[in-house]
């Protein structure tokens, strides 16, 4: 446990970013889940919206560390395929 005043004071601020992140990555998740139900559920035209909305979403949580870039730009390119595929 912390035992200097400069220790705790990390630790406070340790904790409150802590749960700041898990609130974007679920963030993150709400708006990828949504491209994916708008998939499954086979409206083209929803899907393609909802993944406008995702993206600057999926952008703005890899610019800020808290999801790798690849991981960003995989999750894109998947939905993106899946989107194509409902065309054909």
């Amino acid at each position: 446990m912390a035992n200097t005043v400069q220790a705790k004071k990390r630790a406070r601020q340790a904790e409150v970013h802590r749960q700041h992140n898990a609130s974007m990555k679920s963030m993150l998740r709400t708006y990828v889940k949504r491209v994916v139900k708008a998939i499954e559920s086979g409206d083209q035209a929803k899907a393609e919206s909802e993944y406008q909305i995702a993206v600057p979403v999926i952008d703005r949580m890899a610019r800020k560390g808290l999801i790798h870039p690849n991981k960003a730009a995989r999750h894109k390119s998947r939905l993106t395929h899946h989107i194509r595929d409902m065309a054909a």
